[in-house]
């Protein structure tokens, strides 16, 4: 099982370097190409408030279906305690998370559906977008209509899922523990990698194995920072910086959509282009 410790400058590029060789990621790095991938820049463009209420919508709306679909308890419910672990880590407050899995009970709400929508951004980058709708019609046609006004195209299911591993990722903070020590722990516990820095922790588990892994490192380190299910991708694609501002473009269109909860992209853009964006 491979651990590494990214040094200053070990990528001119934003994204997860994927030779094991270079033993040099970072968690900054592996999350540029996951979920919310560049928020912090979202949030620097004046509309910081309305994407904190926008973003605890979704994390309220993943609550209750997860509450729903299982048990309420959260110790009970795997996919509840992402959730819950999720919203917490976005200071989402405590009444709003349990006003959120008291609506599941009792059919209070609406019943909203699982949809994956898989498509191509401009540069022939892959898109993976997760759903929760209760109108499978509308979320269809706006997801669409982002792709199309923002140089990209929806596919059919499968078109591009086949690019990205669906893994569970589990992630600490640095100081729970030294690198050697989340090791040691992460391989005990079942995990398939190990990705640590001065940004945190970042533990890899297969998707059947998530619940066990998460469950074995919350016994020695403590709950948390988030645990869940992720679409990571197997290779990147590089992108000049004006292909990249479409691609970011359209991904802020994509989770500007009430519906949508995640969205995953295969790409890598330039330092350059990212500080640029988050000045």
């Amino acid at each position: 099982m491979p651990v590494s410790n990214c040094p200053t400058g070990c990528s001119s590029r934003a994204r997860r370097p994927i030779s094991l060789a270079l033993i040099s990621r970072s968690i900054h790095e592996t999350n540029m190409a996951g979920h919310s991938q560049f928020k912090n820049i979202m949030h620097k463009k004046g509309r910081a408030d309305a994407a904190r209420s926008k973003l605890f919508g979704k994390l309220a709306r993943e609550i209750t279906v997860a509450a729903k679909l299982g048990l309420p308890d959260p110790a009970m419910n795997p996919r509840l305690r992402a959730a819950v672990l999720a919203a917490r880590a976005e200071n989402m407050p405590k009444d709003n998370i349990e006003r959120a899995i008291k609506k599941s009970q009792g059919g209070e709400g609406e019943n909203y559906e699982q949809i994956r929508y898989e498509g191509y951004a401009p540069g022939g980058v892959a898109i993976i977008v997760e759903a929760l709708t209760d109108n499978r019609n509308r979320t269809a046609g706006e997801v669409r209509a982002a792709f199309t006004k923002n140089g990209g195209s929806l596919a059919e299911t499968g078109a591009v899922s086949f690019l990205f591993n669906h893994v569970g990722v589990v992630q600490y903070d640095a100081d729970k523990a030294s690198n050697d020590a989340m090791l040691e722990a992460a391989i005990d516990a079942g995990a398939d990698d190990v990705a640590s820095s001065a940004n945190g922790h970042e533990i890899v588990a297969g998707s059947d194995a998530l619940h066990e892994v998460a469950k074995n490192l919350e016994t020695k380190f403590g709950e948390p920072k988030k645990s869940g299910l992720v679409w990571r991708p197997q290779n990147y694609v590089a992108v000049d910086d004006d292909t990249g501002e479409k691609i970011l473009k359209l991904i802020e269109a994509l989770e500007d959509n009430d519906d949508v909860q995640n969205v995953y992209a295969n790409f890598e853009i330039s330092d350059a282009l990212m500080q640029k964006l988050s000045a």
